[in-house]
């Protein structure tokens, strides 16, 4: 969902009692991450395994856990929950709300606000081997199937029983990345080829240290997230980042500046849209030391830098016809006077300008504050999500490309 175009999307998730219930608080960060408002319904086995006060505090909002409970502002809640709701996800879910579900059983506040909602439903399960494998629950999940329910299947491994095979509730970072497919309905980009490149470079002192910079690559695996649930289909560049790459993107990990330049140089030219929102370093030591570099009591150490290789001006003289090419500007002064030359020298179509050292736009954070400018068309957006942010510089990729 583009910035401005409409509220944040609302998530309903359910959270049934099973061993994997803890993992949801994560899964409900990862939405909050990409832009979306989250309310919590736990069931009362939940509850055993997660307090509801936990959900409570990451979500903002009071997790319904009886059908009874009085509301703040009296409505039929289940009702309310259910309109409220853009996506309704539960994970995990077990082979019991599972049965409910096809058997249309509400005896809870999760069965009786999933069986009224018109939302899409999507469904993670994680229970034990033989439970997922018996054939009643094999049967209702194929009948929800064909009632339009959406499945994230369980992965295989160590369970919590002790036994190994399928059942693990799938990653969470694929979850989410259905979620927000289920939620951003446009395939706007069906069909075209996108290469984002994310994170920042490491230039090798010796074999113990390097210099680098303060890139966490959220922005660039943002987009490559947005992209793919657009439809295109995406490969990521990405440096040495403490990320989880979105589900369904090739990924291809570099190091070194030149590392990635080699990299863009493979795979670019076979693109429709190039995104460079890596952050290589414009330079790198002349040598590389063969062993430890050793302290020198009272010496100063002098270090020789040489420049590194323009990774975007270099790709940005080869563009083709009918590539765009986007990169971005990460400023502490004069940020779009130094973008707009950064526009015209790097033969770019769209620059991502941010000043990095106003609140909620710098580095690790999960929000970013930017300006787009693509010739004579400026567009500045408020604080937002790392993930609006993206769907906002697509929508303008997409204006360019006409």
């Amino acid at each position: 969902m583009s910035t401005g175009e409409q509220s944040r999307p609302h998530v309903v998730l359910g959270v049934t009692g099973g061993i994997a219930a803890y993992k949801a608080c994560e899964l409900l960060r990862l939405l909050q991450k990409g832009g979306a408002e989250v309310q919590v319904i736990m069931t009362k086995n939940a509850c055993e395994f997660v307090s509801p006060l936990t959900f409570e505090t990451l979500s903002g909002f009071p997790a319904v856990t009886d059908t009874f409970n009085r509301p703040e502002r009296w409505s039929v809640e289940h009702v309310a929950m259910a309109k409220w709701a853009d996506l309704f996800v539960i994970a995990p879910a077990t082979a019991n709300i599972l049965a409910k579900m096809a058997a249309g059983i509400a005896d809870d506040m999760l069965s009786t606000t999933v069986l009224a909602t018109s939302a899409p439903v999507l469904v993670a399960p994680a229970m034990n081997s033989g439970m997922y494998l018996n054939a009643a629950t094999q049967a209702n999940m194929s009948l929800l199937q064909s009632r339009g329910i959406h499945f994230v299947d369980p992965a295989s491994g160590y369970l919590a029983c002790g036994d190994t095979g399928v059942g693990k509730l799938a990653p969470v970072e694929e979850i989410a990345a259905r979620c927000f497919e289920l939620l951003n309905k446009r395939q706007d980009m069906a069909g075209l080829r996108v290469l984002v490149t994310a994170g920042p470079t490491r230039e090798m002192l010796d074999p113990v240290r390097y210099i680098t910079n303060r890139s966490s690559g959220k922005m660039g695996y943002a987009l490559a997230a947005a992209a793919k649930a657009r439809g295109a289909e995406v490969t990521l560049l990405t440096g040495p980042v403490s990320l989880s790459a979105p589900a369904g993107v090739h990924v291809v990990p570099f190091l070194t500046t030149a590392d990635l330049l080699e990299a863009m140089l493979k795979y670019a030219g076979d693109c429709d849209v190039i995104i460079q929102a890596a952050a290589p370093a414009d330079y790198r030591p002349e040598a590389v030391a063969q062993q430890k570099i050793k302290k020198k009591s009272g010496e100063p150490f002098v270090l020789t830098m040489v420049e590194n290789p323009d990774v975007a001006a270099t790709v940005g003289a080869m563009k083709k016809e009918g590539q765009t090419f986007v990169g971005f500007a990460a400023e502490t002064e004069n940020v779009l006077e130094h973008a707009a030359g950064k526009l015209k020298k790097k033969h770019l179509d769209l620059i991502v300008a941010n000043d990095v050292t106003a609140p909620g736009a710098g580095f690790d954070v999960d929000t970013n504050i930017v300006t787009l400018i693509a010739g004579d068309h400026q567009q500045s957006l408020p604080l937002a999500a790392k993930r609006e942010v993206a769907d906002a510089i697509l929508d303008e990729v997409l204006r360019i490309r006409g």
